[in-house]
Order: C-alpha cells, then structure tokens, then sequence
C-alpha cells in the first residue's frame, strides 16, 4: 500500500508533496522532525491531505504529478476534501482505527 500526503505549517503557507508506505509513521516523524530537512526547515507537521494508494509505485506516480501542479491547483486539490485546512494528523494518530489502518477518513 501506498499514500501520497500534502504537509503544511501552521499558517498553511508552505506545501510540502511526499509519499510512504506508512502514513500513521511518517505523520509522527514530521510531528518530531524527522525526516525531510524542507518539512523540518518550513516546520510543516499539519497533514491536510493525503490519498490511498494500491502500491507505492502509483504513490510515487501521483506525487510526481502534483510537483509540477501550481500551488493554486494544490490548494483547490487540498480544499476540496477538507476546506478548513483540519490536522488530518491529529484525527489519524488519536483514532486506533485511522492510526492502524492509515486509511482514508473519506
């Protein structure tokens, strides 16, 4: 299985694109900063979004795709499912469900 997820800071002003195999780990490693020195740099631990994948390959697929999106198109992507700009994070890593599964909450 694969995600690919959008990390911003707490002003939502920077987009940070990534992908992994487990989404419930990764979100904890940007929450500690671990990991990516832009996410560390840009302090982006809120997760805003983030999609389901088969395999890591169509992930890896997918995150290519929207690197080359302008913010604009990001940002309606992000808004789209979750127009606040919630902690999907927070929602995940308290919900045994969501945390163990790292399922979409869609």
């Amino acid at each position: 299985m694969g995600y690919l997820y959008i990390m911003t800071n707490t002003r939502n002003t920077v987009l940070y694109v990534g992908v992994t195999t487990d989404l419930s780990r990764r979100i904890k490693e940007h929450a500690e900063g671990i990991g990516s020195r832009f996410t560390q740099r840009y302090n982006c631990k809120k997760l805003v979004y983030y999609e389901v994948f088969q395999t890591i390959e169509e992930a890896l697929e997918r995150e290519t795709q929207l690197k080359w999106w302008r913010r604009r198109w990001k940002i309606q992507l992000i808004e789209k499912s979750n127009p606040i700009w919630t902690d999907l994070g927070k929602a995940m890593l308290s919900n045994p469900l969501l945390r163990d599964s790292g399922s979409s909450p869609e």
